[in-house]
């Protein structure tokens, strides 16, 4: 018996309208045909219309296919294709572990935020807005805005209780689903062929960059850098050391401490907790290259966000063999990188430890090509290196040369090589 109590057999995936519509949306949007047709589809009768779990399989919904017109069905397999592609699952699953967000509300919440991510460019041109979709003047929030910004600035609620249907699946917000596959099950994508999907698409966009919103050519810039492994380590480095006891620690007698009970006559300070201050050396020396200096500015963003999107605590400072002025963050790609000549961070540690305040952390982005501190600064010490091929001769003068290696006292990440660290 189907839902309606009717004793009949339900249908079957009209298969024909739901490729019908594939293709629509890839004659609509030519860059995303690589992604679209990369999905396999799956039947199911457990998601309400369209989902797309992490491994690229799309479980369609039989009845919510008949229902629908193929022109709105061409923008649900772009929208779904599009949680995939801005890799949603990945950065759902670092805002959960990162703010604590655990339970079902948290990953409805993702979810809406991915698609208010998504939806406020994607459509027309072509591409009918499906009845239904989240838009971010849903939520009286701002267009033109990542996931990560919306998810800070709404809460379920009045305006989202519409919205509690809503199910991507787990390639929008991270969490599986048990009507999913899982990684072990049929016709899933591994990493190595979804990295080869996601830059075929990043070519087609910036190819013709002309003929995608502003969304779809930010991602594209971004997704010609490095996977992104290396990127995770980076910022766990950082932020393991601005959470280490005496980071971002300070005494304060605005709050006298419970052992002043202890001492008559005495009042003593209790300790604060405060925002961890972070200094981010940059290498502009003639060997660092400018496409690496390219990435470090990315580098520098990922810092910010791993101390909490605080911009205002972090400081960039080139440094050759002097050290230059020191930038406060605001828009990373607007720092000049000078330099060009030798290398000695040792300028940019001194430089950067006589600041006011003193930094928590300092973080390097260097080749390696440098002598490093003799004594191990007053503050945690993280080392990003750009990385160098074997054949690559260090030193034209001297091809025997090899520098030395970062010092014990600091975590070392090895940048755009893999998920190596130590």
């Amino acid at each position: 018996m189907n839902a309606d109590g009717q004793g009949t057999t339900p249908r079957a995936l009209d298969r024909d309208k739901l490729f019908a519509a594939r293709l629509h949306a890839a004659r609509a949007r030519p860059y995303l045909a690589t992604a679209l047709f990369a999905l396999h589809t799956v039947e199911s009768r457990r998601v309400p219309t369209m989902a797309v779990d992490r491994h690229w399989r799309c479980y369609v919904s039989p009845a919510f296919v008949d229902r629908t017109p193929v022109e709105e069905l061409a923008g649900v397999w772009v929208h779904e294709v599009s949680h995939l592609l801005r890799d949603h699952h990945g950065r759902s699953d670092r805002a959960a572990r990162e703010h604590g967000l655990t339970g079902p509300g948290d990953r409805l919440r993702m979810n809406i935020a991915a698609d208010c991510e998504i939806n406020d460019d994607i459509y027309g041109d072509g591409l009918v807005r499906p009845e239904g979709a989240v838009r971010p003047e849903t939520l009286h929030l701002r267009d033109g805005e990542l996931m990560e910004d919306y998810l800070r600035q709404f809460r379920l609620g009045p305006l989202a209780q519409d919205l509690v249907w809503l199910d991507c699946g787990s390639g929008a917000d991270g969490l599986d689903r048990e009507w999913e596959r899982g990684p072990d099950g049929a016709h899933g994508l591994g990493a190595h062929d979804i990295d080869a999907v996601r830059f075929r698409v990043a070519q087609g966009i910036t190819a013709r960059p002309g003929d995608a919103p502003a969304g779809w050519r930010r991602w594209a810039e971004e997704a010609f850098h490095p996977p992104q492994p290396w990127r995770e380590l980076l910022g766990a480095a950082v932020r393991s050391a601005v959470s280490g006891s005496g980071a971002g620690e300070d005494y304060t007698y605005g709050r006298p401490s419970r052992r002043s009970a202890g001492v008559p006559g005495a009042v003593l300070p209790s300790l604060r907790r405060r925002p961890p201050r972070v200094s981010v050396v940059i290498d502009t020396s003639g060997s660092v290259s400018d496409a690496e200096l390219g990435s470090a500015l990315l580098e520098v963003a990922a810092i910010s966000r791993a101390v909490g999107g605080r911009r205002d605590l972090v400081s960039v400072l080139p440094c050759d063999a002097a050290a230059q002025a020191v930038h406060p963050l605001c828009r990373a790609e607007g720092i000049p990188l000078v330099g060009g000549g030798g290398t000695d961070l040792r300028a940019g540690f001194a430089r950067a430890l006589r600041s006011h305040p003193r930094p928590d952390v300092v973080v390097a982005l260097t080749d390696g090509q440098t002598p490093w501190p003799d004594t191990r600064p007053p503050c945690r010490t993280v080392v990003g290196l750009f990385p160098r091929l074997p054949s690559t001769s260090w030193d034209e003068d001297d091809p025997d040369y090899r520098p030395d290696v970062p010092p014990a006292w600091a975590r070392v990440v090895e940048i755009g090589s893999g998920p190596a660290a130590r």
